[in-house]
């Protein structure tokens, strides 16, 4: 079973993609602060990470830096999930590794759900 880490403050939002990957047969971690998720990063190695990038303890470009300089988590791939649309932004995202980079308001939950799954069956 595959296992996917959601590090999101917003526990709304946390929940609903908890529940829509579970549907799926995906295991599902959570932490709703960037220094969280990035030791949950660590110690559970997740085969996919879905980063907001506004979170509290430690931003989101600060946790993907990180994972991606981190021999054991730096082939993990990392969706980021957030309301900032800025070019540099996403720019940034993508230098620092990110493998796709999705605006909250421009997604519906199935349609991250069909990233996720291309991303995990590649």
């Amino acid at each position: 079973m595959k296992k996917i880490l959601i590090i999101e403050d917003e526990s709304i939002l946390q929940k609903a993609l908890r529940n829509i990957l579970e549907e799926q047969s995906y295991e599902v971690v959570s932490a709703l602060n960037g220094e969280a998720g990035l030791n949950m990063a660590i110690s559970q190695i997740p085969d996919l990470v879905i980063l907001d990038l506004i979170l509290p303890k430690k931003e989101g470009f600060e946790v993907l830096e990180e994972l991606k300089k981190n021999s054991k988590t730096k082939k993990i791939p990392v969706i980021i999930l957030t309301n900032i649309e800025k070019i540099e932004d996403m720019e940034k995202a993508f230098k620092l590794g990110a493998t796709a980079y999705l605006i909250k308001t421009q997604y519906k939950l199935e349609e991250l759900l069909k990233k996720v799954n291309g991303i995990l069956n590649q």
